[in-house]
């Protein structure tokens, strides 16, 4: 059930993202056309990555609320990737 729930932090973020990127125009407006750094955003900072592009207003940027929830995303992937940690020293230590 951990490892259910492991891949599902993992994956489900990058989902989200691609299908945000394929279905609406957001992701191009949020990062001004670029098409690098979305990309590296979704490999690397899915959360925070998901997180910008659903915050970002047009007309004003990013607001303060926005930008908490950015940290919140990234507070997202670092505990994604910590997870992913402690499951490997947990499954060292039972063998």
């Amino acid at each position: 059930m951990c490892c259910f729930v492991l891949v599902l932090g993992f994956l489900g973020p990058r989902f989200a993202f691609l299908w945000v990127w394929l279905a609406t125009a957001r992701v191009d407006i949020a990062f001004s056309g670029s098409f690098w750094l979305p990309l590296v955003g979704m490999l690397f900072l899915p959360w925070t990555a998901l997180a910008y592009v659903l915050a970002y207003a047009p007309v004003q940027g990013v607001s303060a609320l926005g930008w908490f929830i950015v940290v919140c995303g990234l507070a997202l992937d670092v505990a994604t990737y910590s997870s992913r940690a402690a499951q490997q020293r947990y499954q060292g230590a039972r063998a």
